[in-house]
């Protein structure tokens, strides 16, 4: 499905391949008014994942969305990072794109870069919206059984397994039937690459927001589902009681209900987004 049939107005859209460090990036921007809202995506996920989360959201915002290296349209790294690095990296795309002070969305893994994200940028990040994320190492986990599902890329490239394991693995909607998952998934123009999601685990197990979730001044909303296999909604609690300006919105979903069932849960975010 292309950009105008989801969409509409496809001259709004801009999506190019921006070099940051020397390596290309694919970035996509929905031209619109306000604070640019970033969004920070799952593991293993190209930006069209994203697509439900957009169209759901007021059609007037700038939203610019991407693909860390490995995932999507951009090459995977030759070397591992970390995700302080990757947060620099996200630093320097948006100077190169012409934008400066943000507010930044963060999906499962996501929500590490945005994290970061907020703690380097504290001057031009302004708001921080974490969905079904935790503190990275140091965190209460799924079951095993759950997040040995995770190991690999391929609910991305097979989309009647992603159907199949869509509901034990993601809850929420999902235990309604998985075509809604399998469909956002196959959305996907490239794959990404093994390389590219080894990387991602790797940057993700070696970092942890835990210590320093106080020093993230922003305002900051926890969208947490209490139905999410992967990401257990104790650890909502924590990041709320450890944020300084946290609010915490609960839903009965789970760990993809913004995008299976955005129409439901973005009025929250545009809420927290918009109020003076």
């Amino acid at each position: 499905m292309s950009v105008t049939e989801l969409f509409g107005r496809s001259d709004r859209f801009d999506d190019k391949i921006v070099p940051v460090g020397g390596r290309p990036i694919r970035v996509r921007i929905r031209r619109g008014t306000g604070v640019p809202l970033v969004l920070c995506n799952g593991i293993g996920a190209g930006l069209e994942v994203l697509d439900p989360l957009v169209a759901a959201m007021d059609p007037t915002a700038t939203i610019i969305s991407f693909d860390v290296p490995g995932t999507g349209g951009s090459p995977a790294s030759p070397i591992p990072y970390g995700i302080p690095a990757l947060a620099c990296g996200l630093s320097r795309l948006l100077t190169e794109i012409g934008f400066d002070v943000v507010d930044i969305l963060g999906l499962s893994w996501g929500g590490a870069l945005a994290q970061q994200f907020a703690l380097q940028n504290p001057r031009r990040c302004r708001r921080v919206v974490l969905v079904a994320t935790g503190t990275g190492a140091l965190m209460i986990p799924g079951h095993p059984r759950v997040l040995a599902k995770m190991l690999t890329p391929r609910r991305f490239t097979d989309t009647r397994y992603a159907a199949a394991i869509a509901g034990d693995l993601y809850g929420g909607t999902a235990r309604l039937g998985g075509e809604a998952v399998a469909r956002v998934f196959g959305k996907q123009m490239h794959s990404g690459s093994r390389i590219g999601y080894l990387h991602q685990l790797i940057a993700g197990a070696a970092w942890t927001s835990l210590p320093l979730l106080p020093l993230i001044r922003q305002p900051t909303l926890i969208l947490a589902g209490t139905d999410d296999p992967i990401i257990p909604i104790a650890n909502a609690h924590i990041m709320n009681a450890l944020l300084p300006h946290a609010t915490l919105h609960l839903h009965r979903g789970g760990h993809l209900d913004i995008l299976t069932n955005a129409p439901e849960l973005i009025p929250a975010v545009t809420s927290f987004l918009t109020t003076p």
